[in-house]
């Protein structure tokens, strides 16, 4: 009993609850978040050190969901209602609807099948970031491809476009010098929006991959209640 009421005085947990969550808060405030249960080590030292990787996930996620989303979002556009169309968004359809097991698929068919990439992560390095990345983006790049198709849509039948058009100004022209121009500032507003959302939303894809970013810090934490982390 006396190494538990020791430990209780230690963990501030023998003061009023308020008097524990004004101390939290003001340590908050002042970058002092406590200390592990697990490890002893300072917590905001240890969130600092996951954060890198999870940057570079993050960022891997956005370049692929760019350079899959924009293209074939704009050829949705311009082919609309077409059969181009038509099978770019069935597919946007299915990659929205896929949950995060998807991570299983790629599993068996990039690294079990086809031994492209490692199972699992062997350390922060771009090699084991493209699992876990490309699972990332093939929800995030079929909600955008819509969301291109949509603003380019939407420009695309303004009256600048048409008097354009029946000036004799080629499409292309349009599409590029103008359309994508307009567009352009909605379409990096939700990509700005999905990096927030990538930064907090990642824990479950961490920790199925391995991945040692702040997702799998918090889970690891939750699983051990290691309360501070």
């Amino acid at each position: 009993q006396e190494i538990i009421d020791a430990k209780r005085a230690e963990l501030g947990l023998d003061q009023p609850f308020l008097i524990q969550y004004g101390r939290w808060l003001g340590g908050m405030l002042t970058g002092d978040m406590g200390e592990s249960y697990m490890t002893g080590k300072p917590v905001f030292p240890t969130f600092l050190s996951k954060l890198p990787a999870t940057l570079l996930l993050t960022a891997l996620s956005i370049i692929l969901t760019i350079l899959v989303s924009i293209p074939f979002g704009i050829l949705a556009a311009v082919t609309h209602d077409k059969i181009p169309d038509l099978i770019l968004r069935f597919f946007s359809f299915i990659g929205n609807a896929l949950p995060n097991f998807v991570a299983m698929l790629l599993m068996r068919l990039l690294s079990i099948k086809l031994q492209l990439l490692p199972v699992i992560s062997d350390g922060v390095t771009l090699k084991s970031a493209w699992m876990p990345a490309l699972t990332l983006a093939v929800s995030m790049s079929a909600k955008y491809m819509r969301q291109v198709r949509a603003a380019v849509l939407e420009e695309w039948n303004k009256d600048y476009v048409q008097g354009a058009r029946a000036r004799g100004v080629r499409s292309r022209v349009i599409l590029w010098k103008n359309i994508m121009k307009s567009s352009m500032l909605t379409i990096i507003t939700l990509l700005a929006l999905s990096i927030g959302n990538l930064l907090g939303g990642t824990a479950i894809i961490e920790s199925i991959f391995m991945w040692d970013g702040v997702g799998k810090l918090a889970v690891d934490a939750i699983t051990m209640r290691d309360y501070p982390i």
